[in-house]
């Protein structure tokens, strides 16, 4: 089973960002968070949006 959920630093390691613009993308809503106990987690699947970037359509 593939990992869901992943930590700031490590999101923002895998985006190859620093932990505060991390934090700004969490905060503009780019990155969807999830609280467990006192963890703030990271949703793999809102990085992978994140990275995959807006659709763009070919100049035909």
């Amino acid at each position: 089973m593939d990992p869901v959920l992943c930590s700031i630093a490590d999101a923002a390691r895998v985006l190859g960002i620093g932990r505060t613009k991390a934090y700004e993308l969490i905060d503009d809503g780019s990155l969807v968070t999830i609280t467990i106990g006192t963890r703030r987690l990271v949703k793999v699947d809102s990085i992978k949006r994140l990275a995959e970037g807006p659709a763009t359509r070919d100049a035909a």
